[in-house]
């Protein structure tokens, strides 16, 4: 397990920096999306909705990689690689709602769809690299 430095805690946690997180497919090929993130400062965080290509993806394997990228400085940026240890129901309705207070300055996550069970991803960073 790789420790997330300075540079690392302060995108996840300062300003709206998005991430890009990348899963694998069954036949092994990348699938990219751009998500908010998050941390406890020792899991890179995500909050995502049952039934997506993500979840899906990584059930069947836990790795990933993450992009995260300064908002305000594009050519800062931190590349990770770690593996899922925790996927949970719990607790995620109220972090979406976190969310969409850092990233839309709203208290209420506005795009929930009827009957959406959003779930929790705790990363933890098995090799982590910067720019910037």
């Amino acid at each position: 397990m790789a420790e997330l430095p300075e540079l690392a805690l302060k995108l996840l946690t300062e300003g709206k920096n998005f991430a890009t997180i990348a899963t694998l497919m069954p036949d092994g090929s990348p699938h990219a999306t751009v998500t908010w993130i998050d941390t406890d400062g020792k899991h890179v965080i995500f909050n995502t909705a049952e039934g997506r290509i993500k979840t899906k993806n990584l059930r069947r394997d836990p790795r990933v990689a993450i992009a995260i990228i300064n908002s305000e400085n594009p050519y800062q940026q931190v590349m990770i690689r770690g593996h899922v240890v925790e996927m949970t129901h719990e607790g995620a309705d109220e972090h979406i709602d976190l969310l969409a207070k850092k990233y839309l300055g709203v208290d209420k996550y506005p795009y929930r769809g009827a009957g959406e069970e959003r779930v929790i991803v705790k990363i933890v960073p098995d090799r982590v690299g910067m720019l910037g």
